[in-house]
């Protein structure tokens, strides 16, 4: 999965988004929509394995978090269509500076989700070309660490972040390690079970050969 967290933003008040796998980067985009200069702009953030690519512009920010095997122009091909399409929504037309946060989740939430579909699994490669294009002859574009915009109560934050789904994860194994020993303990049991009794039949049989089936060893033929 590519491209993995997409949004459309009014200053730091999220519009619309769509989140694909179970992980929550809500600290991560907040923290680096309130970074965003107000002038129009596009940039990188480099964070652990992702890259956060955004466009920023007319007072709007298209942001999309994807995978660094995504590179950066399927991305960019990615934000300017997502860009497009939001501009000829109807909603997005009306230009409320007070739409609330998530104002158009049910009007444009669903489109983030079809467009981020789309890209994961067949990228228009006209769309991907003429990215390719704008980033060559864009040179300003730049990428940058989220760690160097970052105070330190900030970093504090995302560590704190990354930390409880680094615990969650540890638990879980230890939640798996348990089952497993469960598991296998009554393995050993019904292994050392079986053993037994076919110990008792082996030793049944041997006894049976010099005593009859009935194993009245003692007693004296007539």
């Amino acid at each position: 999965m590519s491209l993995i967290h997409a949004l459309v933003a009014r200053g730091p008040n999220i519009l619309a988004e769509h989140k694909s796998g179970s992980r929550d980067f809500s600290n991560a985009t907040q923290t680096i929509l309130s970074k965003i200069p107000p002038n129009n702009s596009k940039l990188t953030y480099v964070w652990e394995q992702y890259l956060f690519h955004y466009v920023s512009e007319g007072g709007f920010t298209y942001l999309v978090m994807a995978d660094d095997s995504a590179g950066r122009r399927m991305p960019f091909a990615f934000l300017s269509e997502l860009q497009r399409k939001f501009l000829e929504a109807p909603s997005s037309s009306d230009n409320d500076p007070d739409m609330p946060a998530y104002g158009m989740q049910g009007t444009f939430g669903p489109v983030i989700s079809s467009l981020m579909h789309q890209y994961n699994t067949s990228p228009p490669q006209d769309e991907v070309a003429r990215a390719q294009a704008e980033l060559n002859q864009v040179k300003d574009i730049m990428v940058q660490n989220v760690e160097q915009i970052l105070s330190r109560g900030e970093r504090i934050e995302l560590l704190v972040d990354k930390t409880d789904v680094m615990a969650g994860q540890a638990t879980a194994f230890r939640r798996g390690a348990r089952t497993v020993r469960r598991q296998m303990w009554w393995r050993n049991k019904k292994i050392l079970g079986l053993s037994i009794l076919v110990g008792l039949i082996v030793l049944w049989i041997i006894l049976a050969q010099f005593c009859g089936a009935s194993l009245r060893c003692g007693a004296k033929s007539s």
